[in-house]
This record gives structure tokens, C-alpha cells and sequence, in this order.
């Protein structure tokens, strides 16, 4: 009787030790190299109003260069060769990505000449690992290291009624205020457990593309008009370019907005509408540290704009355009 209890039972066992195997293996560390850098910064490049050529920026032009601060990615501990991001990031700190059940580890460097740190949103970290309010990663003086641990659990990663990825925000926490005004800042993108199309690429398989856009009135002259750089990703008059994709594609914005509390925005697409928890729509509202993600069918070939709908936001360059190709 024992040996055939036990034969009965040995299949069992096995695909129960395979099943909590593979649930093991498969979650991975995650390693990035990110350096906090001293630039300039132009935020608009061609010197141009691209959104209405017979337009001049009018003050909001007469300035376009200032020193600003940012999260470089690297590709390994050396710090010298950087990771290419695609020209729609902007000012936006490297994408750090991860599924749920993984484990993120930031190796960060401190290049510039002052302390700082990175913040993460919604990941799992103990007091050393927070990048703010004590601990030992809460501040990192320049020229040094250290490496964050974060953990990727459930309560990471979408909820029941998000899609299959959704977005996070992170920043320097030292003198926070001033520090994302700086250009310190980035975003993490979370995809739920076994949604990714493969451990190598960790975007979700039920869309096609993804695009990030954050919106930030940076502030470079204490206040005064000319300073105010209303821009998507950093970037003014339509001078943030590379947001491209073809008819029929499914793509999924992550968008964010970081500020004050003029930082009210409203992000309207021309031409496309877009799912929200359910709601069709073509405006999302942000607020400052709002993270949102949406999904969109792409439907009508043209070169749109992809602007905030605050009309004071919209005289000071709030705009881009954004190219869907047809057949």
C-alpha cells in the first residue's frame, strides 16, 4: 500500500517543487547605475516656436540656457559609458523598470557638488533605503557612493483596476523642493507579475509602445515670467520630439507632474482619446506628484498636438506634437 501511496503522491510533490522553483527564479534583481550630473540644459533647442512657426516665445524665449542637475544611467559600476534614452525622455532621469516579485538595486554616484539622494514612490524599502528624512542613504555627499534596495512587492505593482503597468516617480529628498526644480527627477515603471514580454523586456504584452511625459513649470529667475519654463520633459514651444507610432498601435501613457501648485495640469491629446479606470476620454488631470497611466488605440494618422489645456500653460509652450504614421 505504502509504495503505491507513494507513487501517488510523488507527481504532486514534483509539480509543486517545480511550481515554487519557477515562482523563485523568476523574480530577478534589477540593477541600474544612475549619476547625479551637473549640465546645461536648452529648453528649446532650435530657438524656435515649433508649434506656430508665424509665433514668436515671445519672454518665455529670451532665456533658453540655464545650469541644471541630472540623473544620468550608465551600464555598469564604471560610470563611463552612458545608456541611450530616446529622445522624447527629455530631462527625465534613466526609466527604471522591474516586474512584481523583483528586487531593484540603484548604484548611485554622486557627481555633482552638493549632497543628494534618490526617492522612490510606491516601491518597498527600509529606513537606510528611503533616500529621504534619515538613514544612510538620505544623503550622499558629493563624490561618493551607495547602492539602494528596493523591493517590488504586490502593493508595487497594479491594483485590480489599473492596467498592466503602471508608473512611479522618483527624485532627489534632500532638499527636495529645490532638488526637482534642479532636474533630478525620473520615473519607474512597474509591470505585474508575469505580464512582461519577456525577462528582457518587461513592457507589458497587451501594448504595442509606451511614452512618459512629465509636466513641470521649472522655476530659473526666482519667479519672474521669463524663468517660468512651462515644458513636457523639459522641454518648450514643441522643441520635445521623437513621440511616434503607427495607426492601430496600442500605446500606454505613463504621465506625471511634479511643481508647485500652478502645477494644475490638464493633458489633452488632438485626435485620439484614451481609457482611464474605465472612462474614455482625451483630458487627464495632474496634479503635482500625480502618476497615472492610460491606455489608447491609436485611430487617426496625423502630426497632433499633445498639450496642457490651461490656457496660461498653453501661451507659455506647454505644447508638443506627437506623430501617429498611417498605412
Amino acid at each position: 500500500m505504502f509504495p503505491t501511496l507513494l507513487r501517488g503522491i510523488l507527481p504532486v510533490m514534483t509539480f509543486l517543487f517545480c511550481f515554487f522553483t519557477s515562482s523563485l527564479t523568476q523574480a530577478e534583481i534589477r540593477e541600474y547605475w544612475i549619476a547625479a550630473e551637473k549640465t546645461s540644459w536648452n529648453y528649446a533647442p532650435s530657438g524656435k516656436n515649433l508649434i506656430d512657426a508665424t509665433d514668436e516665445m515671445d519672454v518665455w524665449g529670451e532665456n533658453l540656457i540655464y545650469q541644471k542637475y541630472r540623473y544620468v544611467g550608465y551600464v555598469d559600476n564604471e560610470f563611463k559609458k552612458a545608456v541611450p534614452q530616446p529622445e522624447w525622455m527629455g530631462i527625465l532621469g534613466p526609466q527604471i523598470r522591474a516586474e512584481v516579485g523583483d528586487t531593484i538595486k540603484v548604484h548611485f554616484l554622486n557627481r555633482t557638488d552638493r549632497p543628494l539622494s534618490i526617492h522612490p514612490h510606491g516601491l518597498l524599502y527600509d529606513k537606510d533605503n528611503e533616500g529621504a528624512d534619515g538613514g544612510m542613504g538620505a544623503s550622499i555627499l558629493p563624490g561618493k557612493r551607495f547602492t539602494y534596495t528596493w523591493q517590488v512587492d504586490e502593493a508595487s505593482g497594479p491594483g485590480s483596476n489599473d492596467s498592466s503597468s503602471i508608473v512611479w516617480l522618483y527624485h532627489s529628498h534632500v532638499m527636495a523642493e529645490e532638488e526637482m526644480n534642479l532636474g533630478l527627477m525620473g520615473t519607474i515603471v512597474i509591470t505585474g507579475k508575469g505580464l512582461a514580454k519577456s525577462n528582457d523586456d518587461l513592457v507589458p504584452k497587451d501594448i504595442d509602445q509606451e511614452f512618459t511625459a512629465l509636466y513641470m513649470i521649472f522655476d530659473e529667475e526666482d519667479g519672474e515670467e521669463s524663468g517660468l519654463k512651462h515644458t513636457i520633459n523639459g522641454r518648450i514651444f514643441g522643441n520635445l520630439n521623437g513621440y511616434e507610432t503607427s495607426l492601430g498601435e496600442k500605446v500606454r501613457w505613463h504621465l506625471v507632474a511634479l511643481g508647485n501648485e500652478e502645477d494644475s495640469h490638464t493633458i489633452h491629446w488632438h485626435g485620439q482619446t484614451v481609457l482611464h479606470l474605465g472612462r474614455r476620454t482625451d483630458v487627464i488631470e495632474l496634479m503635482p506628484a500625480s502618476m497615472i497611466s492610460v491606455d489608447m488605440v491609436t485611430r487617426s494618422a496625423g502630426n497632433w498636438l499633445f498639450h496642457c489645456h490651461v490656457n496660461d500653460h498653453m501661451m507659455a509652450g506647454m505644447s508638443t506634437r506627437w506623430l501617429v504614421k498611417g498605412p
